[in-house]
């Protein structure tokens, strides 16, 4: 018999000059709410809807620590470096360890778009995989029509690699305010080390905020 030993990330905090990426707390529950029962979220995502306080505790704290401690990822919360106010989730899931390889999913809080704090949280991320964690490969899939999360992909310098068709469950709101589930496509999109070398200068150059540090 096979002996495999579960491989985890370590508890870690990543800083950018505008952001923190960490782990969920207690704290985060009433924005974590109000974050994922955004129309765009609730479209483009499988999270329960309505959201509820309760859904956000058993998130934050349970399902989202069990991610890094049963070694399938690790989730964080984005938040603000000057408020502290959260803004967003980065979430590495579907992790192989053998292939060093992961599968990353974002949210942005609707109080928080436009000002390019995906690009920059997955940049981040990906930096730290690649740099620090050694990874190979990072993997993000998109529905067909979410334009906004195709343009973090192509941002940080993501491939497209094909699309998985009728892959995916979207939701579309109906006439009387309630939500429909509908079939789309998803377009798998892959970064390796070598795609992110000169990303943050070009960035940079666009008026990001530059990558700091992690611990």
């Amino acid at each position: 018999m096979e002996l495999r030993m579960t491989t985890t990330f370590p508890d870690v905090s990543i800083s950018t000059e505008r952001l923190v990426l960490r782990p969920f707390e207690e704290a985060d529950i009433p924005a974590h709410t109000e974050m994922m029962n955004d129309e765009l979220v609730t479209a483009w995502t499988s999270v329960p809807q309505p959201y509820t306080a309760a859904h956000a505790e058993e998130w934050v704290c349970r399902i989202a620590p069990a991610e890094r401690t049963e070694g399938r990822g690790i989730v964080l919360a984005v938040t603000e470096f000057l408020t502290q106010r959260l803004v967003g989730t980065v979430h590495l899931q579907n992790t192989n360890w053998r292939t060093l390889a992961t599968e990353v999913a974002y949210v942005t809080a609707p109080w928080a778009r436009g000002e390019g704090y995906a690009t920059e949280s997955v940049l981040a991320v990906a930096q730290w995989l690649f740099k620090i964690q050694k990874f190979e490969r990072i993997e993000l899939r998109t529905a067909a029509d979410n334009t906004a999360s195709q343009q973090v992909a192509q941002k940080i310098g993501c491939i497209s690699e094909g699309v998985l068709r009728n892959a995916w469950i979207a939701r579309t709101q109906t006439e009387d305010g309630g939500w429909a589930d509908i079939r789309t496509d998803l377009i798998v999109w892959s970064l390796l080390p070598e795609d992110i070398e000169g990303v943050s200068d070009r960035m940079a150059d666009a008026g990001y905020a530059s990558f700091t540090d992690w611990n």
